[in-house]
């Protein structure tokens, strides 16, 4: 007390705040819970960012990148909902012109040319998209050069394969390619020294592989926390001491 009197001056006062003394009210205890980890055993820094502004136009902006990042279970809903809904529109598109020029009852007649062979209902326009997109030509379903708006379609639904499958195949081979599960061979020391190390103190772990492939450019970053020095038991307030006025009279 004497010690920090002459520090600050002899016009503070140090006033305890024990539950004893008036002042401030003692610290409550704060709940004992599960405690959180600051960087998870994958290596995840688990740090959540908000109050940002456009946090969702700047992952929009980079959707590649945001689709390999994704968990697999979103990635994978993702990737059957393209495909579903892609596959239902063009094969509606498909369906609708041989609505509009009346393949659908003249199907069966053999002197008319419709604009796709065979094609009667939209399971049967489904399963002309699906043959043509996938390539597998049973034969059975093509179509005529007496549709104009079918060939447009056509090379409209070429274009439209190819670039739903480069960007949703090309998404899943990086994700699969990443090493992520690589950490999984990866053995830490349970406990850490400090010691002299080229003449300064250093923080020092070890790390072994488990399997025989060697890491080429690997590289560990390490993160430590510091903790604030804190005395719980006596809290201090400083205050000002009302000036002495019978001296002055």
């Amino acid at each position: 007390m004497s010690a920090l009197r002459r520090k600050l001056g002899d016009e503070y006062q140090v006033v305890s705040t024990s539950a004893s003394g008036g002042g401030l009210p003692p610290p409550r205890a704060a709940p004992r819970g599960k405690r959180q980890r600051f960087v998870d055993k994958n290596g995840r820094c688990n740090v959540q960012h908000g109050n940002l502004g456009g946090e969702t136009s700047r992952y929009l902006s980079d959707l590649f990148t945001t689709l390999v990042d994704l968990k697999w279970r979103w990635n994978l809903f993702i990737f059957i909902l393209t495909y579903t809904v892609a596959w239902l529109f063009m094969a509606s598109m498909w369906w609708v012109i041989a609505y509009m020029r009346g393949d659908l009852n003249k199907a069966h007649d053999d002197s008319y040319t419709p604009c796709v062979a065979n094609v009667y209902n939209f399971p049967s326009a489904f399963l002309f998209f699906i043959e043509t997109e996938a390539t597998i030509g049973y034969g059975y379903r093509y179509i005529t050069d007496k549709c104009p708006e079918g060939i447009i379609l056509f090379l409209f639904q070429s274009i439209l394969g190819s670039i739903v499958d480069a960007f949703l195949i090309g998404c899943m081979f990086i994700k699969m390619s990443q090493p992520k599960k690589r950490a999984e061979t990866l053995m830490f020391s349970e406990h850490a020294a400090i010691s002299m190390r080229d003449g300064k103190l250093t923080l020092m772990f070890r790390v072994g592989n488990l399997r025989n492939s060697h890491m080429v450019s690997a590289q560990i970053r390490c993160k430590l926390l510091k903790g604030c020095l804190c005395v719980p038991a006596t809290l201090f307030r400083l205050s000002r001491q009302p000036p002495d006025l019978s001296s002055a009279l």
